[in-house]
């Protein structure tokens, strides 16, 4: 049953699952803004005690959403979805929920081991990490690192939608929107 929007309710993910994509998907592209940027604005703007916090709100946003998407059912992919278009949405799925994990994780061990320690909102959240450990290094390179393959992951998801929106027009968007 096809509604005013054009898509069947079976076929869109629920309302939850939209707005947990919504914000989480607003919360990344501004924080890799934030830390791709941070070292060109003026130091007085003072980003990264902001990029911390939205981290921190993106890992538990990310839980919340992970979740959700294991006690509630997700729409099924398209059947005329090609074969390599599902593989690769799938992949860039599994992928993008490992970068909502593992990178604020990655940058929450970082700030614990740094001098400045880790806050949320500016209420101290500092794991007992010691202060110039090996996993600080490790986490700074692999919180950085992963930092560019989401912005590319990003940039893939967002030309894949419009790809699918705009050329193909087979309502693949309309599922999430």
């Amino acid at each position: 049953m096809a509604t005013a929007y054009g898509i069947d309710p079976a076929h869109r993910y629920s309302s939850v699952a939209r707005g947990f994509h919504a914000a989480i998907a607003v919360l990344v592209i501004g924080n890799l803004a934030g830390g791709l940027l941070h070292d060109f604005l003026p130091k007085d703007w003072n980003v990264i005690p902001l990029h911390k916090s939205m981290g921190l709100l993106i890992l538990v946003l990310s839980i919340g959403r992970i979740l959700w998407r294991f006690t509630w059912k997700t729409p099924a992919y398209r059947p005329a979805l090609k074969p390599f278009d599902l593989m690769l949405a799938k992949t860039v799925h599994v992928a993008f929920y490992a970068l909502i994990l593992i990178m604020p994780l990655s940058g929450w061990i970082f700030s614990s081991a740094s001098k400045y320690g880790a806050a949320f909102f500016g209420i101290p959240v500092t794991l007992p990490v010691a202060k110039g450990s090996p996993l600080a290094g490790l986490s700074h390179e692999t919180h950085e690192i992963l930092g560019y393959a989401m912005a590319a992951l990003v940039v893939l998801h967002v030309g894949a939608a419009l790809r699918h929106h705009l050329i193909l027009k087979d309502g693949v968007l309309r599922r999430m929107w």
